[in-house]
């Protein structure tokens, strides 16, 4: 944190006069730490006359970093200093010679995107929160699940290919036991899935996390090229049945992480289907593949697939971490499966398609303001920074007693919510909660809000809510 950047914590009166930011000396800061980024991170690191790294050991690093965390603030040059020590004492994964992991190099429209992100840094889980991502997430992951052999279907964008193969599991279970979302693993009977001896360690961490045990997850045979056999897979698969246990699952993988061996994926898909077992393949690494017509024979059957992990930060030079979980079904099972109905972010009653809604993601003053205001009545006395309360417009005012009072109130906010979203004035988040209808959630965590802007906020919803 630079010096003079800092907030006081709960600080009133003068501390809402003016903005709890220097924007000016952000954005000067903000130029110095660009050219940084493009000098070193990106010319430097990508030079092939430069090292891939700079090793040092860890406490000769620790020592050359002075990584200790200091009650105050230090000098814009100062972090710009540290900036570059951080850039050099990195590996340089962009580096034409760096070829250690799965993913290398940098592709500078992609970094671009990601600068992007970073600056708005939004969430995914509703359209009127990203509107233009969410828009984009659907079109890529439509476009992905068509390289795959898929007319229609679902997906996710994922945090990395062990969160994919994890949901592959979790969405597997319950569409063969849904009742498994309320009762849990107490329910079921012992169950059993299968993955080769080469497959990712994430298979075995997914049925560790997802409480199903490592003891349940049954390694089949390999090739000496690393592929799955699959007349092992169906050894181990009447094995299980003749052991007790309920199969469920198979984890075919194409592009295994030592070898790069794609498992025959249309041999494995017929062994699925005389079980009437899930199949999931982890295209992690191999996925990219699909895009080359020399190459996309190694994933042949990969259409026949239940569902698909796919990483586009590795052959796809996106940036980490990237993976698409695609699922063949279009019904709305990942959906059934994780949805958990937040109704702070998935209203019903928006005024936009909640289709698109994918997610399923100072008070003192402000507060003395709603007490004050005729119309604004606060829903609970606030206990830390969430300020809660239902803008009352005077058509329902002094009838509180009416049979319809709070079903006509549950649709305020929504209008509301609508026309400032229209109009771009601000955003503000509304919610029903339990019994309670639909209300205003206010939440002040930005430095740069002063006292006018408060006032604003009130007299904006007042403003657009005055009529309803």
């Amino acid at each position: 944190m630079a010096e003079g950047t800092g907030t006081a914590a709960g600080a009133e009166g003068d501390a809402l006069a003016h903005p709890g930011v220097d924007a000016a000396a952000g954005e000067e800061f903000l130029r110095a730490a660009m050219e940084v980024l493009l000098e070193d991170a990106v010319r430097g690191a990508t030079d092939v006359t430069q090292k891939v790294c700079e090793w040092k050991e860890p406490a000769e690093l620790r020592a050359l970093l002075d990584l200790e965390l200091r009650e105050q603030g230090e000098p814009g040059g100062r972090l710009l200093r540290r900036c570059r020590d951080l850039v050099r004492y990195s590996v340089k994964t962009g580096h034409p010679r760096f070829f250690n992991q799965l993913f290398s190099g940098l592709d500078h429209h992609a970094l671009a995107g990601r600068l992007l992100t970073e600056a708005l840094n939004t969430s995914q889980y509703t359209y009127e929160i990203a509107p233009v991502f969410v828009l984009m997430e659907d079109v890529v992951l439509a476009k992905l699940r068509e390289l795959v052999g898929w007319s229609g279907g679902d997906g996710i964008f994922a945090p990395g290919g062990s969160m994919s193969n994890m949901y592959a599991m979790n969405v597997a279970r319950f569409h063969r036991f849904p009742h498994s979302r309320q009762s849990g693993n107490w329910a079921l009977p012992r169950l059993a899935l299968f993955a080769s001896r080469e497959s990712h360690y994430s298979v075995l961490k997914g049925a560790a996390f997802l409480g199903i045990g490592t003891d349940n997850v049954r390694l089949v045979g390999t090739d000496d090229r690393g592929k799955m056999i699959p007349e092992e897979l169906e050894k181990e698969i009447e094995r299980a049945k003749a052991e007790g246990a309920q199969p469920f699952f198979v984890c075919a993988t194409c592009g295994t992480t030592v070898l790069g061996a794609f498992d025959p994926v249309g041999a494995i898909a017929d062994v699925c289907e005389r079980h009437g077992l899930w199949l999931h393949v982890d295209a992690a690494w191999g996925g990219s593949a699909l895009l080359s017509p020399k190459h996309r024979h190694l994933l042949a059957g990969i259409e026949r697939a239940d569902s698909v992990a796919w990483n586009p930060h590795k052959m796809l030079t996106v940036g980490l971490q990237c993976s698409a979980f695609l699922l063949r079904d279009g019904s709305g099972l990942l959906q059934r499966c994780h949805g958990a109905g937040a109704t702070y972010l998935f209203q019903t009653d928006k005024f936009y398609d909640v289709a698109y809604d994918t997610g399923d993601k100072s008070p003192q003053y402000l507060a003395e303001q709603v007490r004050r205001r005729d119309g604004f009545q606060l829903v609970s006395e606030p206990e830390f920074i969430n300020l809660c309360f239902w803008f009352v417009p005077p058509s329902l005012r002094g009838r509180e007693g009416a049979p319809d009072y709070w079903q006509r109130l549950g649709k305020v906010a929504p209008a509301i919510k609508e026309r400032m979203m229209k109009k771009g004035s601000m955003m503000v988040s509304y919610q029903p909660h339990g019994a309670r209808v639909n209300f205003f959630r206010q939440i002040v965590t930005s430095p740069a809000v002063t006292r006018a802007d408060l006032d604003f906020f009130l007299d904006e919803i007042e403003r657009l809510g005055q009529d309803l």
